[in-house]
């Protein structure tokens, strides 16, 4: 299959990730928490923010020849980190689904579960709490 990106360490904490098949690049940055300026997502915001878009991915799948609309879903995300090692102790998403689409419950158990299924939900560390909300209003 080939790499997937490489990673260069540029300076004061950065790092510039191309993605290699489309060469789109993302820049980290170290929190200010943990020495950096965080001007941009750091390495751990990914893995948080990895979550949400897998989850939305999925579900977009789920969904694409059942005619169930998810355009416009929203995930507020929010990463919880621990130390002793340092590393990420908990991810808060609160799914927040289109106020203009009205779901059935048998569409509901559709999104929630392809959402619960995505891969980097099974590939995240057991002891990492994952906390997903879906709201549909």
């Amino acid at each position: 299959m080939g790499m997937t990106a490489k990673v260069e360490y540029k300076e004061n904490l950065r790092t510039e990730c191309v993605h290699l098949k489309s060469n789109t690049q993302i820049e980290t940055d170290a929190p200010t928490d943990n020495n950096g300026n965080g001007a941009r997502f750091s390495p751990t915001d990914l893995v948080a923010t990895a979550f949400a878009s897998c989850m939305l991915t999925i579900m977009g799948i789920a969904v694409r020849e059942r005619g169930i609309n998810i355009e416009g879903t929203i995930c507020e995300v929010e990463k919880v980190m621990d130390s002793n090692p340092r590393r990420i102790s908990q991810i808060k998403v609160k799914m927040i689904l289109p106020k203009t689409e009205t779901y059935s419950d048998k569409e509901k158990v559709i999104l929630e579960k392809a959402a619960l299924t995505c891969p980097v939900h099974y590939s995240l560390h057991p002891d990492i709490k994952k906390n997903v909300e879906f709201v549909y209003a």
